[in-house]
């Protein structure tokens, strides 16, 4: 095999991947927040955080808490919940909601929201939790 063989494979296989696709928040029925492709967080259009590949979460440029690969989530150092495998929401270990794999949010057993292009797996739950959980006053507070 030629050099541009294996140029033209690898090429034709990367194109074949699919893109990440930016995920809407819905709460209420309407549009409330938005994660992009690169973490960005916007609230009504405004950038008001990044959630970083290692799960730190910032707001203003500034660390505000941590979602651990493991679910943990952590602010100021300390752990104040975790979003399991599973999709269930805890704080301080009493579960207070769910992120369905369908997208839908539940707080309370009730629905509250919903998540699009996501909640499949387990890092996606995760920036969906990030998002509740540091940037929703009426969910995680």
């Amino acid at each position: 095999m030629n050099l541009k063989t294996v140029l033209v494979a690898v090429v034709v296989s990367l194109a074949a991947l699919p893109a990440a696709a930016k995920v809407e928040l819905r709460k209420g029925g309407s549009s409330w927040a938005v994660i992009e492709d690169d973490g960005t967080i916007r609230i009504g259009g405004s950038s008001v955080g990044k959630i970083e590949s290692d799960g730190t979460v910032r707001k203003g440029g500034s660390s505000i808490g941590k979602i651990e690969s493991d679910g943990t989530i952590r602010k100021g150092g300390s752990s104040i919940g975790k979003i399991e495998k599973d999709g269930t929401l805890r704080k301080s270990g009493s579960s207070i909601g769910s992120i369905e794999s369908g997208g839908t949010i539940r707080k309370g057993g009730s629905s509250w929201g919903s998540a699009s292009n996501c909640c499949g797996d387990h890092g996606s739950k995760r920036s969906v939790a990030a998002v509740i959980v540091f940037f929703s006053s009426d969910f995680f507070g």
